[in-house]
């Protein structure tokens, strides 16, 4: 084991030495990874705001997300977002003050574009970001659906998601701390 270490850490060094002072000179203190290219950082740059500011181009109604659902979501989150290996996505309303609150889309979430970001930046569990953005709105638009926010017949694309009233809007309130900015 020790042999493969020692031999690990000639190779790096060797790398940089290689590389010259300036390529090593970017890689900061620790000489470790490489400098981050703008087009690196922009496949990185994928954060929904709630007024939609990064919603990206695209669409996606009720009835499609119904079918993306079946097929990449229920599995975890139950057929109609029951709940099963993975959370509750549905029901809840009533519920947050009392001794046993359900947090789910539809009872908590203070924004529509929180469930876009969140959805586009980790599900499904096993292919995070692997759905497209027609996809990411269309079972936006059934999940919100399911929850009885928007009607079956819901197209939700950039400009109609941020418009989507959610129940719990008015259930947070902002941070006074002075390091914190707000939304």
């Amino acid at each position: 084991m020790w042999r493969e270490i020692v031999s690990g850490a000639a190779v790096g060094a060797a790398c940089l030495i290689l590389a010259g002072p300036a390529a090593a000179d970017s890689l900061g203190p620790h000489r470790l990874g490489r400098p981050a290219t703008p087009d690196a950082i922009a496949a990185w740059n994928i954060d929904v705001r709630p007024d939609g500011a990064g919603l990206p181009p695209g669409h996606g109604s009720v009835a499609e997300g119904r079918a993306v659902f079946a097929a990449r979501c229920a599995s975890c989150h139950g057929e109609t977002g029951q709940g099963g290996a993975a959370d509750r996505l549905v029901g809840g309303q009533g519920t947050l003050a009392t001794a046993k609150p359900v947090r789910t889309v539809g009872s908590f979430w203070p924004y529509a574009t929180t469930l876009f970001d969140y959805v586009r930046r980790a599900m499904p569990f096993d292919a995070p970001q692997s759905l497209t953005d027609d996809e990411v709105y269309a079972v936006s638009a059934y999940l919100l659906h399911l929850n009885g926010i928007v009607p079956a017949d819901a197209v939700l694309d950039a400009r109609s998601l941020p418009a989507v009233a959610m129940p719990n809007r008015a259930g947070f309130v902002p941070d006074a701390r002075p390091d914190v900015k707000g939304p």
